[in-house]
């Protein structure tokens, strides 16, 4: 064969292939844009309501179901591991202890998790216990999972079945009565978290959460390109004013108990850029309700009613 005409063939399959790759990541892109403004099915520890909670069969459970975020909580262990967990030590309604009992009352914040290795917290179970409250919880044999091995298996589960990546919307489980008892400062706990979003490459497809606003103070000042959310309990009765103004800057996303939520404080939020996503939303109806009066999305126990 002539060699220019070899040469020619091989330059035009090269263009071919990069114009291939350029339309897959154009595409790509475009199907996250879609996830980002479409309404954001969260859910809520994975799925707690069916699966036990924070581990990876309730979030790829919850990817079944077809939610854009997955909602978790993350603590850190005492060799500076990210483990998803609700409290920052082993809870009594969902622990099985290593030797196959069930802890006391008021024993569950002697088994603090920031005192134990991540190989330490292995040898508790968090999903074979019936849980008190949600009865349609499937039983298992399972363990926290760290943070970087969620992303693994939810990396994994969404190229077997060629679906956009999810977002996930990451707690910091702080307060400042736990600062070097049950966690480390919140400064040490935003920077262990980073390290594993940064070093899986997911800070676009990331929200932090907290109830405790010194995490996403300290978030955004220095890392102001991650998305936050601002956590609000029922009880607050601050003004929507003074929760902003105490945060001190303006967040992604508002995240208030669902019965806070009127379309008074929807149109206020809106009016700044704010979504609104409330929790934890567990009545179709009520899913349905906040639906229509312009929530940007609802996290729940029960992901499978954004299918009904």
């Amino acid at each position: 064969m002539n060699k220019y005409l070899l040469f020619s063939l091989l330059v035009l399959t090269f263009s071919c292939s990069n114009a291939k790759k350029m339309q897959d990541n154009t595409q790509q892109k475009e199907n996250e844009k879609n996830i980002q403004s479409e309404f954001d099915k969260q859910g809520h520890r994975g799925c707690r309501g069916l699966m036990p909670e924070n581990t990876i069969p309730a979030m790829i459970h919850a990817l079944g179901m077809g939610v854009t975020t997955l909602e978790m909580d993350v603590v850190i262990t005492k060799d500076k591991k990210v483990l998803l967990s609700h409290e920052p030590w082993f809870s009594e309604e969902i622990t099985t202890l290593p030797d196959g009992s069930f802890m006391g009352p008021r024993k569950e914040r002697t088994y603090n998790i920031n005192w134990m290795t991540y190989e330490e917290t292995k040898t508790f179970d968090v999903g074979l216990k019936p849980h008190p409250r949600f009865p349609q919880q499937q039983k298992m044999k399972v363990t926290k999972p760290l943070l970087s091995d969620v992303i693994d298996s939810v990396n994994e589960d969404m190229m077997t079945r060629r679906r956009p990546f999810p977002y996930y919307n990451i707690e910091t489980k702080t307060n400042p009565e736990y600062d070097g008892v049950f966690q480390p400062k919140p400064e040490e706990f935003v920077e262990l978290l980073m390290a594993v979003i940064k070093k899986k490459q997911i800070e676009d497809h990331v929200i932090i959460q907290s109830f405790d606003f010194r995490t996403l103070k300290y978030l955004h000042k220095n890392y102001p390109e991650i998305k936050t959310a601002m956590l609000i309990e029922g009880f607050d009765k601050r003004s929507f004013d003074d929760q902003l103004k105490e945060l001190g800057f303006i967040p992604t996303i508002y995240s208030p108990d669902f019965e806070l939520v009127n379309e008074k404080l929807i149109k206020k939020c809106h009016s700044k850029n704010i979504k609104v996503i409330p929790w934890t939303v567990n009545e179709k109806s009520k899913i349905d309700e906040l639906k229509k009066i312009g929530v940007d999305g609802i996290i729940s126990d029960y992901p499978d009613l954004f299918n009904e």
